[in-house]
């Protein structure tokens, strides 16, 4: 893969736990499925109202996509900061370990790294709560030090909305020349963002947006899948719509392309699956596939990941996928 990738998110470390919707009910405020930013205290609070051990895994919207990436030998880096504590060493080494290039992780004793709670149902749905930590601390002075010129494509998450920088990071990556990749992240944010969004972020800025069903209605109401693709590609050169088992719509300029879903009869979790479609989506377009082929490859590699619980596959895994998207 030709491109070289640099990712812009949260890095944080996933805590992966089993509840059911009466613990939701009872212990979690807001919708089930979505995200919500809380205090550092309220996931440990969470951990001990369940009474169970969860499972670690590196994590964060980007991080997700960025990891797969490398995973598939594309040439990636992530900008974000994490703590000088255990949590950030175990990022960062995952992160090698898959084969990205840990040079743009910012260190800090400031703040613990970031970790993000999933609280996964038995329909296989996960809410999630996060508390940001070391990744809030990322400056402008930080971000102006970057060199942007040597990545083709900087993926940006949807979350970074919610930081100070963000209008500071958009406006260096173009002035470096980079294109930009962007996922919608959450109903929540493409409902708090929407004006910012549609008049600033998207036609300013946005050449490759990722978003589900729930994120794009939330930003342009109610309104059929390719419907979507249609009005957000007006605005982006590549607009990508997910719509779960319902497949995937793809639209650049008169190039548009419905992906039909793998279907998992008995899916255990869906976090990352969207994280994870980007990533081969966007492996397609490295190696200069059609919209068509790009969907397949983030449907197949999507539909792997809520197999397992969490957002890590196995080499094995992995290896399944590779013999079989090499002819797509």
């Amino acid at each position: 893969m030709a491109w070289n990738i640099l990712g812009v998110g949260s890095p944080l470390v996933d805590q992966l736990l089993n509840v059911d919707d009466a613990f939701l009910k009872e212990h979690v405020s807001g919708a089930k499925g979505g995200m919500e930013m809380v205090e550092p205290e309220v996931i440990p609070a969470l951990v001990a109202c369940s009474g169970r051990t969860p499972e670690q895994a590196p994590g964060g919207s980007a991080g997700n996509t960025i990891f797969s990436l490398a995973k598939m030998g594309v040439s990636c880096s992530m900008l974000g900061k994490i703590g000088n504590d255990e949590k950030g060493e175990f990022y960062r080494s995952a992160f090698k370990n898959n084969g990205g290039d840990d040079s743009c992780f910012i260190p800090t004793d400031e703040a613990p790294t970031g970790c993000c709670l999933s609280l996964v149902t038995p329909d296989a749905e996960r809410t999630m709560r996060s508390a940001l930590g070391a990744s809030l601390l990322l400056n402008e002075a930080e971000i102006r030090k970057v060199d942007f010129t040597p990545f083709d494509l900087v993926y940006i998450e949807g979350y970074m909305l919610f930081s100070p920088v963000f209008d500071t990071l958009i406006r260096c990556v173009k002035a470096a020349g980079c294109r930009i990749g962007f996922d919608l992240a959450s109903f929540e944010v493409a409902g708090i963002f929407r004006e910012k969004l549609l008049n600033e972020v998207l036609p300013g800025y946005v050449d490759l947006l990722f978003a589900n069903e729930e994120e794009g209605a939330a930003l342009l109401g109610e309104m059929t899948p390719a419907e979507m693709a249609e009005k957000l590609s007006a605005i982006c050169e590549i607009a990508v719509v997910k719509s779960g088992v319902n497949g995937s719509v793809a639209v650049r300029g008169e190039e548009k392309a419905f992906i039909p879903a793998f279907v998992v009869e008995h899916p255990v979790d869906t976090t990352a699956a969207g994280d994870l479609y980007a990533a081969g989506f966007i492996r397609g377009l490295a190696a200069g596939a059609s919209l068509e082929k790009c969907g397949a490859i983030g449907s197949r590699i999507s539909s792997e990941v809520v197999k397992v619980f969490g957002s890590v596959l196995s080499n094995e895994a992995w290896n399944k996928v590779f013999e079989e998207i090499k002819g797509l």
